[in-house]
């Protein structure tokens, strides 16, 4: 018997969500997705500390540690993370645009260009990135921008079915719908224990995917956010699954049969729903979870994109 990762691996794209170059290598992923929590993480290893003292050498040419250069920096040191999983996995690594632009459509495709110029400076073409951007109005028509010009996005932050239709009209490449953190919520909430079966974010992407593959969207589907083995194995068959080096080693270990749970030859119907700004807000309002889920998020990446933002501003004057 193959393992359940080897078995995962013939229904479902497994990602890693990682920016650990030796798991990356040991577990060959198709793809890496990462963020500004695991680029920091990254940064404070060894592998990465000639990416760091080049970034600050750059830096100190840039004339000073203004905001502006601070960022700039950051920016820098976050493609070098990306830059160097991409010279490992054959598919795609998602990076992300600062989550204090996340409300700004605007400054969100700027800066997605600027990634993705980044990315060609050091010969890695756009059809190896995906941008991620947050799941919120703003960021949905960025991607929509940016989609247009052959920039492939990723929205991430994705708790609910109005932000997965906002994502599908808007024609995104693909979304990340979280289980993990809806599960968080729901414990907090209730107070209660959920097995696989049970667990409101194993059935949140579930009905995502179903309506997707109901509707004929495009829009690839990649469960994210996972907190244990069970809700990677409740998704078995999902387009696309980012999972930690942890997960995907106990799942490596794993020698049990793995069931294929979704497949787009067993949908039921669900009727499409187009969605405007006022129904896209509403509808998120109305959910408690998305809603402080989302903002939780947000703050969370961005208190991240300040650390890294710290670091820069001390090695540069330490430089």
């Amino acid at each position: 018997m193959t393992s359940k990762l080897e078995q995962l691996r013939s229904m479902t794209t497994v990602v890693a969500d990682t920016g650990d170059i030796e798991a990356v290598t040991r577990l060959k992923p198709v793809d890496c997705t990462t963020n500004p929590t695991i680029v920091l993480k990254a940064l404070g290893t060894p592998m990465f500390a000639d990416a760091v003292k080049e970034a600050i050498t750059w830096g100190k040419t840039q004339n000073g540690g203004s905001d502006a250069v601070l960022s700039a920096v950051a920016d820098r040191l976050a493609i070098s993370v990306g830059a160097a999983l991409a010279n490992i996995v054959p598919g795609r690594v998602s990076t992300e645009v600062d989550a204090d632009l996340s409300f700004d459509t605007e400054a969100s495709i700027a800066k997605a260009r600027g990634i993705i110029a980044a990315y060609k400076e050091r010969g890695i073409e756009r059809d190896r990135i995906l941008i991620k951007l947050a799941s919120t109005w703003e960021g949905i028509k960025a991607a929509e921008v940016l989609q247009t010009e052959g920039i492939d996005c990723n929205l991430t932050l994705l708790f609910s079915k109005a932000q997965a239709i906002a994502c599908a009209d808007a024609k995104v490449f693909l979304i990340s719908p979280f289980v993990g953190r809806i599960l968080d919520w729901y414990k907090k909430s209730t107070g209660e224990d959920y097995t696989a079966e049970t667990d409101p974010g194993v059935i949140s992407v579930r009905q995502i995917y179903n309506y997707y593959k109901a509707n004929g969207i495009e829009t690839i589907v990649m469960g994210a956010s996972f907190r244990n083995a069970g809700e990677i194995e409740a998704l078995a068959g999902c387009d696309r699954l980012t999972i930690s080096p942890a997960l995907l080693d106990e799942l490596d270990k794993d020698q049990g049969k793995l069931e294929r749970k979704l497949s787009p030859d067993n949908i039921t119907e669900d009727p499409f729903q187009p969605i405007d700004e006022k129904s896209f807000r509403w509808m998120l309002n109305e959910d408690a979870m998305a809603t402080e889920k989302l903002a939780e998020g947000i703050r969370s990446f961005a208190k991240d994109l300040v650390a890294l933002r710290t670091m820069v501003k001390k090695e540069l004057a330490a430089a």
